[in-house]
C-alpha cells in the first residue's frame, strides 16, 4: 500500500492511536443497536447471548473503522489529516493487524451464541472489509453495503434471543438513516475522493443528484418512523421523542445541505446526525409496549 511516510519512522504503535482508530462513539452505537435489537423483541433472555452479541458487534464495528482508515489513508491526508494514520499516531501495518484481530475476536464470540449469529457476524465482517477495500469507491454499492450492515446490527440482537422478526423495524430505520448519511458524507469528502479517483455517487452523477437521493431517503425515513406509532407497535413516548428529536433534525439537515455543501458545514451536519442516532435509539428503547 502506498503511503506518504515511512513506517520506519514509527518505532511503536501508541495505545491512544489504536483507541482512536476504533471511533469509540461508533462502537458504542453499534453495541447499543444490537442490544436494542434484542430489547425490542420483548426479551433480553438469554442475557449471555445478548452480552456476547453486543461485545461481538462492538469489536466488529471497531475493526471496520480501523480497516477503513487503513485503506483511506491517502484520502484522509486531504480530508481528515487529524486521524491517527495521517497524523502518524499509528502505523499502517499496526492498523491492519489491529483490525484483523478485532474482526476475528468479534466472529469468535459469535460461536458462543448460535449458528445464525455466526452467519451474520461472518457476513458482516466480510462485507465491511470489502466495503473499505473496493465497494466504498463504487457509486451506491458502497453506500448500500454499509447501510445494510448497520441494519444487520439490529437483526443480530434479534437472532441472539431467537426473535428476529421483532427487530425488523429498527433494522429498516437504520438502513434508511445510514444510506442518506453515507451519501451526505460522500458529498463532504468529494475533494479527497476525486484526488484518489474514487467513483462515489456525487462524483459520478453530480452533487445535485446526490442531494435529491438524500432528500428522498430522509423523507421516506421520516414517514417510516410514524408507522410503528400509528400501528400501535410503539407507544406515545416513542412518538414524543422521535418527532422533535429525530424527524425535525432530519428536515433541518435536508434544508441545510440544499443551502450549502461547504465541507465544514456538511461535517457539522454529519456530526449532528451521529448524535441523532442516539436519540433514535432512545426513542425505540422507551417506546416498547
Amino acid at each position: 500500500m502506498k503511503t506518504t511516510f515511512s513506517e520506519k519512522q514509527l518505532a511503536f504503535v501508541p495505545l491512544l492511536g489504536l483507541w482512536q482508530l476504533l471511533r469509540p462513539v461508533n462502537v458504542l452505537i453499534g453495541a447499543l443497536s444490537i442490544g436494542i435489537g434484542a430489547w425490542v423483541t420483548g426479551t433480553l433472555s438469554p442475557a449471555k447471548n445478548v452480552l456476547l452479541a453486543c461485545l461481538s458487534g462492538g469489536f466488529i464495528t471497531g475493526a471496520a473503522n480501523a480497516i477503513n482508515d487503513y485503506f483511506d489513508i491517502e484520502i484522509d491526508l486531504i480530508n481528515k489529516p487529524q486521524r491517527p494514520l495521517p497524523a502518524r499516531r499509528v502505523s499502517p501495518s499496526g492498523a491492519f493487524s489491529w483490525s484483523i484481530s478485532l474482526f476475528l475476536l468479534g466472529i469468535g464470540l459469535s460461536f458462543f451464541i448460535n449458528t445464525p449469529a455466526i452467519i451474520i457476524s461472518g457476513t458482516a465482517s466480510l462485507l465491511l472489509f470489502l466495503y473499505s477495500w473496493r465497494f466504498k469507491r463504487l457509486p451506491l454499492i458502497g453506500n448500500i453495503t454499509v447501510s445494510f450492515i448497520t441494519g444487520l446490527a439490529f437483526l443480530y440482537g434479534g437472532v441472539a434471543v431467537g426473535r428476529i422478526q421483532a427487530s425488523l423495524i429498527p433494522a429498516t430505520f437504520a438502513f434508511l438513516f445510514h444510506f442518506g448519511r453515507e451519501i451526505l458524507k460522500d458529498i463532504e469528502d468529494i475533494s479527497g475522493d476525486r484526488a484518489e479517483n474514487a467513483r462515489t455517487f456525487p462524483i459520478c452523477c453530480g452533487v445535485r443528484a446526490a442531494k435529491i437521493v438524500i432528500t428522498a431517503v430522509f423523507i421516506l425515513l421520516i414517514l417510516a418512523t410514524l408507522f410503528p406509532y400509528f400501528k400501535n407497535i410503539y407507544n406515545g413516548l416513542y412518538f414524543a421523542i422521535v418527532l422533535p428529536g429525530v424527524d425535525a433534525y432530519l428536515l433541518y439537515v435536508i434544508w441545510a445541505f440544499w443551502k450549502s455543501v461547504e465541507p465544514t458545514h456538511l461535517h457539522k451536519l454529519n456530526t449532528g446526525l451521529k448524535a441523532d442516532m442516539l436519540v433514535g435509539l432512545l426513542s425505540i428503547l422507551v417506546g416498547i409496549h
